[in-house]
């Protein structure tokens, strides 16, 4: 026999199925879609209503009445998005005029760069960084810091700017999937933004510091006039960028209300394959504490921004 008191489960009381609140209904499920015939809009309503797609409507919804109201729709990206061969979609975005600024780290603008002029990118870091390659690639660093140090010297031009300009004037065999160069030619804000020691084009002889620090400060300065708009409505997203732009924009965004305006009431939206602390707190969490919304997804890049970049696109249809 037994020395531990047992419950009595007899005495326990249970109620029905039907007064219970329940968080999944069958209404919600997904729907097989008919890939014969079948639009792309078929497509996103045999989605399930569960879990991550109804915010995705959601920001989906936002970022249309954003652009409806002429608010600013703000992406940030890390270089993990350029190698992934989002580009093409995001220039598309830009010139629908669905994205109206771009933030990027410099690593970003690097890859840019180079699948700009040379059509490739992204070195095997693990095989040359055992001889001392890794990062040394000439051309890259020796385009990109020349520009710095000719647009600090002659210029007023940021560090987006001064590249999506030179990429122009060098008619880049593949600008037309330049991010920089679009914005350039469409008089669409990008900024660039730096950490001294982060890229590879800093460990070459051609850096200039004093180039690369004044170009990427007169970018944020840029970066916080246009967090000015976000009043009322706006969204940012941020796709990939774990560290720099959540840190950047959570200070420009200060500098913002700091000079007065009224940002408040904006959506931000997170993309990444994973959850991260910085990202989360802010980007989602912290400017949009007092208004506003935030969102989090995570999964690919090369298949959550093709889908959000569609799903808006046939919504404004």
């Amino acid at each position: 026999m037994t020395r531990f008191k047992r419950a009595d489960l007899s005495k326990v009381k249970t109620i029905s199925i039907k007064a219970r609140k329940s968080k999944v209904k069958t209404i919600d499920f997904a729907k097989p879609f008919d890939s014969v015939g079948g639009s792309f809009s078929s497509f996103v309503e045999s989605l399930p209503s569960i879990l991550a797609v109804p915010d995705l409507r959601r920001l989906v919804d936002d970022i249309i009445t954003s652009r409806k109201k002429n608010k600013p729709v703000i992406l940030m990206i890390g270089a993990h998005v350029i190698k992934v061969g989002l580009s093409p979609v995001i220039v598309d975005l830009l010139k629908r005029d669905i994205v109206t600024a771009v933030a990027m780290n410099s690593a970003a603008a690097i890859h840019d760069v180079e699948t700009t002029m040379w059509g490739q990118t992204s070195e095997d870091v693990a095989e040359s960084i055992l001889d001392g390659r890794f990062g040394m690639a000439r051309e890259t660093g020796e385009l990109m810091n020349r520009t710095f140090t000719d647009a600090f010297r002659e210029s007023d031009m940021g560090y987006g700017e001064a590249l999506g300009r030179k990429l122009l004037d060098l008619s880049a065999p593949n600008v037309d999937m330049s991010l920089l160069a679009t914005c350039y030619a469409l008089n669409i804000p990008v900024t660039v933004h730096a950490a001294i020691g982060a890229d590879i084009i800093h460990q070459q002889p051609t850096m200039d510091g004093a180039a690369t620090g004044e170009l990427t400060l007169r970018d944020f300065r840029s970066l916080c006039e246009i967090c000015k708009g976000l009043v009322s409505g706006g969204v940012v997203l941020n796709v990939g960028s774990a560290v720099i732009m959540p840190e950047v924009f959570l200070k420009a965004l200060t500098v913002a209300r700091n000079l007065g305006a009224k940002v408040r009431g904006f959506t931000t939206a997170v993309f990444d394959m994973n959850y991260h602390y910085r990202p989360m707190m802010n980007v989602k969490i912290r400017p949009t504490q007092n208004g506003g919304r935030g969102f989090y997804f995570t999964g690919h890049h090369e298949i959550m921004i093709p889908l959000l970049a569609a799903m808006v696109k046939t919504d404004l249809k």
